[in-house]
């Protein structure tokens, strides 16, 4: 029975996460969006390809794998034959380049909110590494206490 708990408590702590729910919000809010770019597709960006292409629609575009040779996909679905759609799989592919470029929109939007908003960061100045020789005004390092170009001593205030 402590396992059962154990078990439990790991689970709702695993739930309880700030990402697990940030996860959850993102998929159900990316289902409602596909809707809306799904219904951009078919109702706006399809039928005017349709109009383009002389009153060819994407959903008549299909192999009838039968033999035979049907006017509408519809009719090849009456009549039971397996069909090749090819021409759906061309609007999915649409669909998902469309997404895709409307969720780039949005995350350059938003970096570019973010970045208005953002405090630039202050530099913070890192300690010197090395220091000049004073006899050739080479770059050395800041501990060295020899020159290994001039190899003159240097003395412990030079900088």
């Amino acid at each position: 029975m402590a396992k059962a708990g154990g078990l439990r408590s790991e689970f709702k702590e695993f739930i309880m996460r700030g990402n697990v729910i940030d996860l959850a919000v993102g998929v159900i809010i990316g289902g409602a969006f596909q809707a809306i770019v799904s219904s951009l597709v078919n109702d706006i960006i399809m039928p005017v390809i349709t109009l383009a292409t002389k009153g060819m629609k994407f959903t008549d575009w299909f192999i009838a794998l039968d033999g035979k040779d049907y006017a509408t996909l519809e009719e090849a679905v009456e009549a039971g034959a397996s069909t090749l759609n090819y021409g759906t799989f061309i609007s999915a592919i649409i669909n998902f380049f469309i997404m895709a470029l409307v969720i780039f929109f949005i995350v350059k939007a938003i970096n570019k909110a973010s970045a208005k908003v953002k405090k630039p960061a202050e530099e913070v100045e890192e300690a010197p590494t090395t220091k000049v020789c004073p006899f050739c005004k080479s770059e050395i390092a800041l501990d060295a206490t020899k020159c290994p170009h001039c190899t003159s001593d240097i003395p412990e205030e030079a900088e």
